[in-house]
């Protein structure tokens, strides 16, 4: 390590979360800034980025020398090995370098990644996923994002597109999703998928709590979590819904990859990870084969808000030590 601090970032289509690490892999300052509503400008979220880890070093008094490398984890699709985002839903990049006017600020090596695949690299590295081998993580949010762990490799596929949990087609004849296919995961038990469910069913006449909740096609998971608690009916049938979906999937990928652990992580897990993950435990044994079942622990996972900054610290010693 050349210098003594390592700048790891979560870029999201709405905020901006920083933290910075000292040497000894502990969090010393955090800073999270939100980017435009509705920006459709390239370089808004490329400058939110640059004055969050500007702001991060004037308060610490950290000089850029002491920098020892960034990285940072973006929903979509980025080429680990250029630094460029090919595609990213809600951050206005298309084949966009973001490495070199990063580098170029802040003089120190930039790395990016998946936000999920970081997720999960995090929970492996540092959290619930530690001690497994072979791991997969589902974290429904807005949408769905998944990460594997392969003999204690982060698995990112062809063209680091691998893991795409939230896009398996669970039934043909169900939602449209944003991807353009019908009946993917996403559509059933991500944010979105239950907003469009309560939705439908305000829309005939019935009330919820999250009806005035959802803005822009979804609710924030803080209010998922009090509907529930009120016993809202809608909202409950929207979280069994999405739970059944979570079970099939979940039962899918255990066949497919005989993992030793599946970690549920994101913002829907975290408000209410344990009433959904007893759902999902009630079920799953109707969509696995029992021989392979009895070998996969399912958890949540425990880093919250920040497994995708521990993803992104992982990426980082991974790279030096691939050196």
């Amino acid at each position: 390590m050349e210098g003594k601090y390592n700048i790891c970032l979560d870029i999201g289509g709405t905020k901006v979360l920083g933290a910075i690490f000292n040497d000894k892999g502990e969090i010393i300052y955090r800073l999270k800034k939100r980017t435009k509503e509705k920006g459709d400008d390239v370089g808004n979220v490329e400058d939110i980025i640059i004055s969050t880890v500007k702001d991060m070093l004037k308060e610490t008094n950290i000089k850029k020398e002491e920098i020892n490398a960034i990285s940072a984890g973006a929903p979509g699709v980025s080429d680990s090995s250029t630094g460029v985002v090919l595609f990213a839903p809600n951050l206005p990049w298309r084949d966009y370098d973001l490495r070199t006017p990063i580098e170029k600020k802040f003089g120190a090596k930039f790395y990016i990644g998946n936000d999920v695949n970081l997720g999960v690299l995090g929970e492996y590295k540092y959290g619930a996923a530690q001690g497994y081998k072979n791991v997969v993580g589902i974290f429904p949010g807005t949408g769905i994002g998944g990460g594997i762990i392969i003999d204690g490799k982060l698995y990112t596929g062809t063209g680091f597109k691998a893991a795409e949990i939230g896009h398996m087609v669970l039934d043909p004849e169900g939602p449209l999703c944003g991807c353009g296919q019908c009946g993917c995961f996403e559509t059933f038990s991500s944010k979105k998928g239950m907003s469009a469910y309560i939705q439908h069913q305000v829309a005939r006449g019935r009330e919820s709590f999250l009806a005035d909740k959802i803005e822009n096609g979804v609710f924030r998971s803080k209010y998922l979590k009090k509907a529930i608690k009120q016993k809202d009916e809608v909202a409950l049938e929207a979280v069994d819904r999405a739970c059944h979906y979570m079970a099939i999937a979940t039962g899918s990928l255990i066949n497919i990859f005989s993992p030793d652990l599946i970690v549920y992580g994101g913002g829907v897990m975290e408000a209410c990870g344990n009433k959904f993950l007893k759902k999902i435990l009630k079920e799953v044994d109707k969509y696995c084969m029992p021989s392979i079942r009895q070998s996969v622990e399912l958890k949540c996972a425990s880093l919250g808000d920040d497994s995708v900054i521990y993803g992104a610290l992982a990426m980082i010693i991974d790279a030096e030590e691939n050196k």
